[in-house]
C-alpha cells in the first residue's frame, strides 16, 4: 500500500490500523470519514509513531487518543 498519497482509502487503512494496534475499545467511535485529506500528512506521522512501537503505557495511548481527537473534522 503506498501511503505517500492522501486518498480516503489510505485515511482508512491507517486509522483502522491504530485502532487495532492500540485495541481500542472505543474503536467504533472513531471513524476513518471523521478525518479529512488536509490532515493527512500528521495522521501519516501518528500512523508511523504508533507502527513503530511494540507496546503504549496508559498516558501514551490516551496521548494519542487525545491527538486522533484533534485530527478530526471540526
Amino acid at each position: 500500500m503506498d501511503l505517500t498519497k492522501a486518498t480516503p482509502e489510505n485515511v482508512d487503512y491507517m486509522v483502522e490500523q491504530i485502532k487495532t494496534r492500540l485495541r481500542m475499545a472505543t474503536g467504533a467511535a472513531i471513524k476513518s470519514t471523521q478525518f479529512n485529506e488536509e490532515m493527512y500528512e500528521d495522521l501519516k506521522d501518528l500512523y508511523d509513531m504508533v507502527m513503530s512501537k511494540e507496546r503504549f503505557s496508559i498516558s501514551e495511548i490516551e496521548a494519542i487518543v487525545s491527538e486522533l481527537g484533534n485530527l478530526r473534522k471540526g
